[in-house]
């Protein structure tokens, strides 16, 4: 087992660990044939993305296993298809048989060989049955592995969007989707990915028309649930159509608008057909006007004429269905209100950074309006101001929604229904996040006393039982209740939550000034200003929010803090005696992928004993032996604890956080509220999240036109106004 894991981690080494100890597994498994071991193998290789890098690699690795395998063919089991001989034969004793034959016409097995020793070695039926067992558990985590086999085959084959969409969304001509309803409702739906079950057993319910938003923990499952449904691994009716936005656009030369327009697929594919059909009956035209054409000529084009006419009536009654000729207006309102200015439109796609090709995506799924459509995280690569527009656009959508979000604020302005995703399955609640968090505060209350009623009235039980059980008087009473105890269902307890709780230490106290910036201007030209007489003063109270537009500068500003930068003009302060800790967007890039969690942390704060890193990590959600993982190998939000706890161990005086929430679930982001709440050190912070916001900073600070400038009044009231300005600029 070792030399075949040691094998695939030196030939393939991203592969993951849980991935190599079942290969491992496999091969040395007695009961598993050489032909099975070997198709799995490579195909755990090839779908995980190792072996389509170099097939020589893959192809070498294949064959040392083969000969591994067949050094230890000794071990292997040979199936023969040659029927089996009992060896052991049950006789039954011819009179009794008779009897029971006799009397129903049925062989009673057990009344038969009442009375016969056993002659199966109880020793050797244990081992049996334990390898049976273990056998049929690891073909179950074969099939679990297997998981989603058109997920896996997208991403081998690299389909393009207009493709998976036609695949996906088959244009109904026929209309025979008319008057049907386009209301979800999937009894027993199972989802697994990878080796994980994500659902098992469970009822996924949409109403048409409605705005679902859909919560649970990190690493539950909730972005692969999404990725099924997309390309219907969950049987969604084909006369619903669905549209999933994941992940940014590829650029390209082709303009935002153009992006846009294209995203519909049937319109593009049916614009360009009537294109090509208008320049056909130009090209007969001049083909019947020609000289010398004769009239059997003429009338073979007269009947291709007619065809092509024919053609050309459907597609255009097709374009007038979907609306064709309100495209470009409809386009160019979507991507102004996602902060795209005209010129920015007729800019190429590869022009954009990531940020601003996950808004094009987000775009192009709003104009192409599906029955159902999927957003995955859409405020995370958005500021406040694209936010509030797009909370206001998604409260009058259509049709169907499910948005995954962590932004609580976001939720409760735009979906009518939380579907809780947990334990393998999906509860729905009516309302807001708010409402769903009060009834679910409710809700775990009401279970709570169910649950003890139902353990005293049982402990009451037992306590008579145990009694007078053995009291002659009260024996038949003893057993009554002993009766009435055994029909009472299996009492589970509540599911308890689990609470998380960051901590950063009170640093000691320093003496002002800690970090200012005095009428500092800052750009990378004097011709191209980012910032321009920017002051701000951050104390050890300070709580401090900068919000504004994406691209304005707020980065900037905190470079210019921490002193990454140096202002071109105007003064940056910063005490020496003051620690910065400083949590940026590319987090990731600070952690070392290579190691686990607590090796980091020992290699950054040396002189402490295991126990007391992986009880730091602990605090931060890093909970049992995913310390002990490699970094690369954990989901996002788990790479933010590490590197929170990073930030936890610096003990700093000031902290700098630009998009904290992004990558934490909700538990999480109020894990950080609090923590910040009780810190004794100042906080400056950039965050899109309204929540987060709210509840973290006394000082609100707007970052736009190069200015930065404090502004009088709450999240909710800057969000007002940016939604009415844009409105009006909008407005024709």
């Amino acid at each position: 087992m070792a030399k075949v894991a040691t094998d695939i981690r030196r030939t393939f080494p991203k592969t993951d660990e849980v991935v190599v100890s079942y290969i491992a597994g496999l091969v040395e498994d007695e009961d598993e044939e050489v032909d099975d071991i070997v198709g799995m193998t490579r195909g755990m290789l090839d779908n995980i993305g190792e072996g389509s890098k170099d097939v020589k690699i893959l192809d070498d690795f294949m064959n040392r296993l083969i000969e591994y395998l067949e050094s230890q063919s000794s071990k292997r089991i040979r199936k023969i298809n040659t029927a089996t001989k009992l060896d052991k034969t049950i006789h039954m004793r011819s009179q009794a048989m008779s009897a029971t034959i006799a009397m129903s016409g049925k062989v009673d097995l057990e009344s038969n060989t009442k009375g016969q020793a056993s002659r199966v070695d109880l020793n050797k039926l244990a081992k049996a049955e334990a390898k049976l067992k273990a056998k049929i558990e690891k073909r179950s985590k074969r099939d679990l592995y297997q998981g989603s086999k058109l997920i896996e085959q997208l991403n081998k084959n690299k389909q393009s969007y207009e493709e998976m969409y036609m695949k996906v969304n088959p244009l109904d001509l026929s209309g025979s989707a008319k008057g049907k309803s386009k209301d979800i409702h999937l009894n027993n739906i199972d989802v697994s990915f990878a080796s994980n079950r994500i659902l098992a057993g469970a009822t996924l319910t949409m109403a048409h028309g409605r705005r679902y938003g859909l919560i649970g923990r990190n690493g539950i499952g909730k972005s692969t649930l999404l990725r099924h449904l997309a390309l219907r691994e969950v049987p969604i009716p084909m006369h619903i159509s669905v549209l999933y936005v994941e992940q940014e656009i590829s650029g390209d030369s082709t303009t935002a608008l153009e992006s846009v327009l294209q995203a519909d697929v049937w319109r593009h594919k049916y614009i360009t057909e009537e294109k090509e059909m208008n320049v056909k009956m130009e090209e007969l035209d001049r083909a019947t006007a020609a000289e010398g054409v004769s009239e059997e000529e003429k009338q073979e084009l007269d009947k291709e004429k007619e065809e092509v006419l024919t053609r050309l009536g459907e597609i255009q009654k097709t374009l007038v269905d979907m609306e064709a000729e309100t495209g470009p207006a409809r386009a160019g309102l979507l991507l102004a209100g996602l902060g795209f200015s005209e010129e920015d439109q007729k800019k190429v796609t590869s022009s954009f950074s990531g940020g601003w090709r996950m808004r094009l995506a987000l775009a192009r799924a709003l104009f192409v309006k599906p029955d159902l459509l999927m957003l995955d995280e859409p405020s995370n690569m958005l500021d406040l101001n694209a936010i509030a527009w797009l909370e206001e656009y998604l409260q009058t959508w259509p049709s169907t929604l499910l948005v995954v979000s962590h932004d609580r604020a976001f939720l409760d302005s735009v979906a009518t229904d939380i579907i809780h995703q947990h334990s393998q399955r999906l509860d729905y609640y009516k309302g807001n996040f708010s409402q769903f968090y009060a009834t679910k505060i409710d809700r775990a209350k009401q279970q709570k006393k169910e649950y003890e009623t139902q353990l005293t009235y049982r402990q009451h039980l037992q306590a008579y039982i145990d009694r007078w059980r053995y009291n002659a008087n009260r024996a038949a009473q003893a057993q009554s209740k002993i009766k009435i105890l055994e029909k009472l269902p299996e009492l589970e307890p509540p599911e308890q939550d689990d609470s998380e709780s960051f901590k950063f230490p009170d640093p000691e106290k320093i003496s002002p000034p800690l970090l200012q910036l005095d009428e500092a201007t800052f750009g990378y030209s004097p011709e191209k200003i980012i910032l321009q007489n920017v002051n701000i003063d951050v104390q050890m109270d300070s709580r401090i929010a900068v919000i504004g537009p994406n691209g304005a500068g707020k980065s900037t500003m905190i470079k210019l803090l921490t002193g990454d930068l140096q202002p071109i003009d105007g003064r940056a302060t910063h005490n020496s005696r003051c620690r910065i800790s400083y949590f940026t967007q590319h987090f990731v890039n600070q952690l070392d992928m290579t190691v686990s969690p607590v090796a980091f942390l020992q290699s950054k704060f040396p002189g402490k004993v295991e126990q007391e890193y992986r009880s730091h990590l602990g605090s931060f959600g890093i909970t049992g032996l995913t310390g002990l993982q490699k970094i690369e190998t954990l989901s996002g939000g788990q790479k933010a604890r590490v590197a929170f706890a990073v930030l936890s161990m610096q003990k700093p005086h000031i902290l700098l956080l630009d998009e904290p929430s992004n990558h934490l679930d909700i538990e999480g982001i109020d894990a950080l509220i609090e923590a910040i709440k009780v810190f004794k050190g100042g906080v400056i912070s950039i965050s899109h999240d309204e929540r987060f916001i709210t509840n973290t900073s006394n000082q609100l600070w707007v970052c736009a036109d190069g200015k930065v400038t404090k502004f009088l009044g709450d999240v909710e009231s800057y969000k007002k106004i940016v939604t009415q300005e844009l409105q009006a600029k909008l407005r024709p």
